[in-house]
């Protein structure tokens, strides 16, 4: 990689040789940006903790020498070693929220954000009292829940100790400790006896084809969180099998599986799931109700090793 030149000075110069630089480097985007432009525009702004928002005329302002330096560092990891965004920035925006990431979970980035949004409308029957964020990571999605649902109890459950050290962080920062905690569980075997009004996932999914021809970006990522076994639901089977012994008689199951989708359908054809639509992008997250997970649990429990 060319190294950024001395003379570049300004805001818009900087942003415009990262442009550049990232088209010709081969970049990929994939963790909050889709786009060269809008991936520059992060890095830059956020590396100098300003908005956005920021009015067009602030971008012809000239860096003083540290923050060009700083500034620099940060473009050439994410260029020469492939480190997403987020974690060189420590923070992500999830749902209109920011959270602090780092290389312990994964970047936020779900689908699922649309339909906290909607506060799962038309799926939800009432307003849920607990919710469940099975394989947590930074909590983004349960923490979001608990801003969509400000009378509801939060579970964030991960089996990684580090992932929840993140999410207690993110807790904190939101000052959600009244409402929002964290269990350290491998699937719902730290969660006994408990049942929730909605249990949201996005687990570990990612097949072994799908993992071997990740871009270098993700690889950045803890692996626990992306792959899954050979068809990508290992973790998903046990989930399904134990479900209804932990959803409320009127409780909603949400699990996003990305491209496994295809290995879901595979693997249970007796099974009506429903496959959620996203207006602003994504695929692979299905929904059941508490009444579906009890009709098939037998069948969920026999395909726990398939």
């Amino acid at each position: 990689m060319t190294a950024p030149s001395s003379q570049l000075r300004t805001l818009r110069d900087h942003i415009r040789w990262a442009v550049s630089r990232f088209h010709s480097e081969g970049l990929f985007f994939g963790h909050g940006t889709d786009n060269a432009w809008d991936e520059a525009r992060q890095l830059v702004l956020g590396a100098l903790h300003l908005p956005w928002e920021i009015a067009d005329s602030y971008l012809d302002c000239r860096l003083e020498d540290d923050e060009r330096e700083h500034l620099q560092a940060l473009l050439r990891l994410r260029i020469e070693e492939r480190v997403p965004t987020a974690y060189l920035l420590g923070e992500a925006t999830f749902c209109g929220l920011t959270f602090s990431v780092d290389e312990r979970v994964l970047v936020p980035r779900s689908p699922i954000a649309e339909l906290i949004q909607q506060q799962f409308a038309p799926w939800l029957p009432q307003e849920p009292t607990r919710i469940l964020d099975l394989c947590t990571g930074s909590g983004c999605i349960g923490i979001a829940c608990a801003y969509a649902f400000p009378e509801a109890e939060v579970a964030l459950a991960d089996l990684s100790f580090d992932a929840l050290e993140v999410a207690w962080q993110n807790i904190e920062r939101h000052d959600l400790e009244a409402r929002v905690y964290t269990v350290q569980s491998d699937g719902f075997d730290g969660l006994p006896g408990q049942r929730f009004d909605l249990i949201v996932s996005n687990p570990p999914y990612v097949d072994a084809e799908d993992f071997a021809d990740m871009p270098p970006e993700y690889h950045h990522e803890p692996e626990m969180g992306l792959a899954c076994g050979e068809d990508g639901l290992d973790l998903v089977r046990r989930m399904l099998a134990e479900a209804a012994d932990h959803l409320t008689e009127q409780g909603l199951l949400i699990i996003e599986v990305g491209n496994s989708q295809v290995h879901v359908e595979a693997l249970y054809p007796e099974v009506d799931f429903t496959w959620l639509e996203f207006e602003h992008g994504g695929h692979g997250v299905f929904l059941l109700a508490a009444a579906q997970c009890r009709q098939h649990q037998e069948l969920f429990r026999s395909r726990v090793g398939g």
